[in-house]
């Protein structure tokens, strides 16, 4: 497999109301690598929570006025350190302050995670569809954290027509012993390479791959083969 990973570029700022899919379309469309079946747009969970209107005040002037805010998103607080409150919100994503963030919005504001991601991804692969016909698939990213690790990575929070899990189980390696546990989250693995051309501070919301796998098109959801159920929490 060889991928190609593109920077989406010329999308203008976003704001509450706009059509997504009619923008990121327009914007690939008009670029020199267009849109063609089997594509992957990877498209930050920030433009999707502007459009979406999940925005709220804060005062730009106090740096800890969003932490009421984490507490009422949050539906499980884990720790506590300082400023620092690890949260599991509603969408069962286990985060640093319940997915909000201060970055690259207007000061005075900050952005909430999407209500639905995966329904925010179907919409912009249904767009497309429609107006350029062409099937691809569409994964909202956002920043996390790891546990026990330094850094940060992009992950996928929603996705729709490319398989957030690969399921490896049954097939064998590279020297004929046969996978028992193997389940490769591609969706986070593509929205972490997304990231690589989108940056953190270029204004680059949106990146294309291509060259993905067929078998990896279809529907899927984060939140049906991602998200764990408490059951299968070790940690709980």
């Amino acid at each position: 497999m060889t991928l190609m990973i593109h920077p989406v570029k010329g999308i203008a700022e976003v704001t509450q109301g706009m059509d997504l899919g009619a923008l990121i379309g327009a914007a690939c469309s008009s670029s020199e690598f267009g849109l063609t079946d089997g594509d992957v747009l990877v498209v930050t969970q920030k433009i999707v929570s502007k459009a979406e209107g999940a925005m709220v005040e804060i005062d730009q002037n106090d740096p800890l006025s969003h932490k009421p805010i984490v507490e009422r998103e949050a539906v499980r607080i884990l720790r506590r350190r300082g400023d620092l409150i690890i949260t599991e919100t509603k969408h069962g994503f286990v985060c640093a302050n319940a997915g909000i963030d201060l970055s690259n919005v207007a000061r005075g504001q900050a952005a909430l995670l999407p209500e639905d991601s995966d329904r925010s991804a179907r919409r912009i692969v249904e767009h497309i569809r429609h107006n350029y016909g062409v099937s691809i698939g569409v994964i909202i990213s956002d920043t996390f954290g790891r546990p026990w690790r330094r850094g940060v990575t992009d992950v996928a929070i929603g996705c729709a027509g490319i398989a957030a899990v690969v399921d490896l189980r049954g097939t064998e390696d590279a020297l004929g012993r046969e996978l028992m546990v193997t389940e490769v989250c591609v969706a986070d693995e593509l929205a972490a390479a997304a990231d690589l051309v989108c940056g953190k501070a270029e204004g680059i919301p949106v990146a294309l791959v291509r060259g993905v796998d067929s078998q990896w098109l279809r529907e899927s959801s984060i939140q049906d083969e991602v998200v764990r159920s408490p059951s299968e929490d070790l940690f709980r």
